[in-house]
């Protein structure tokens, strides 16, 4: 494993001898702009394994993607190879359509320090509640963001992450054009809770395997793969393609949502993900499920 390989598969080309808030901030941003938040090895027949070798292959050298185990377990060893101080911590993340915080620790995240300061650094949480910078340690300070407004909330030693909601304009729908995701539950989107406990990547094996064995848990239910952009994010899930353009007009994010055939799929992850399978995806998008899944990923 390179470091230097690392940074050309981010397009990463700056300096990068301070291990400073400023360089963090850089390398963060080019990771999740050129490394998709995806779960297509299960839909292709794909064992994901979790050991650093593995992923550093898959995301690196085959320029593929990977859910958050992979994508931040990646970035982990990015940053202590620069001389970052790093943790793994570990997340239980909100349902919203249970309105509860899943009990089992099912998302892992960094926690980064610098020269006193504590930042959380998430790669690999996807869709439009993926945070673009780090976010410093504080509690209930709102911290403004090109996707939105994200904020942690202290209580008793567990940290809440949540971010306000910005309304979308859909053209494909006519008929109600505008719309707030999940109409009625305010403009607050809970997305994780979270502890300072320190974390190994080997507390998340059986984790890794239960993703992707379980047939209950979303991602078994939806084939997906987002990536963000310089000015929103796209996201393909089963055959429907989101594009989201961030405050396209105040308070408001510009939604496109297309419908793709089998062999539309194929192009289009070629195309705006740089994602080339080694194997037949099977597209999957279970119903009863948000089809564009910006809200859940």
């Amino acid at each position: 494993m390179n470091i230097q390989e690392y940074f050309g598969r981010i397009s990463y080309n700056k300096p990068h001898e301070d291990a400073d808030l400023k360089t963090l901030s850089t390398i963060f941003q080019h990771h999740i702009q050129a490394i998709p938040f995806e779960n297509l090895s299960m839909h292709c027949g794909e064992t994901i394994e979790l050991d650093l070798q593995s992923t550093y292959n898959k995301i690196v050298r085959k320029k593929r993607g990977g859910w958050c185990l992979e994508s931040n377990h990646l970035l982990f060893w990015a940053l202590r190879e620069l001389g970052y101080d790093v943790c793994i911590l570990g997340a239980n993340s909100y349902d919203p359509a249970k309105r509860a915080y899943i009990a089992e620790m099912n998302h892992i995240l960094l926690k980064v320090e610098i020269q006193g300061n504590s930042y959380i650094v998430d790669a690999g949480f996807g869709g439009a509640y993926q945070m673009w910078q780090p976010l410093v340690l504080i509690s209930g300070k709102d911290q403004p963001q090109v996707p939105g407004i994200f904020r942690l909330m202290e209580d008793n030693g567990t940290w809440y992450l949540e971010k306000v909601k910005r309304k979308h304009y859909i053209p494909e729908q006519s008929e109600t054009p505008y719309f707030s995701v999940a109409p009625g539950m305010g403009n607050i989107r809970k997305i994780h809770r979270f502890t300072l406990e320190p974390r190994h990547i080997n507390d998340f094996q059986e984790l890794n395997t239960y993703l992707q064995v379980s047939p209950d848990n979303i991602l078994q239910k939806k084939s997906i793969c987002s990536l963000q952009t310089t000015e929103g994010l796209i996201a393909l899930v089963g055959w429907t393609l989101t594009e989201m353009k961030y405050n396209y007009t105040e308070d408001m994010d510009l939604v496109h949502i297309t419908t793709l055939t089998d062999e539309e799929v194929e192009k289009t992850l070629k195309d705006k993900f740089n994602i080339v399978l080694e194997n037949k995806l099977v597209p999957v998008n279970v119903r009863g499920l948000p089809p564009n899944l910006v809200d859940k990923i």
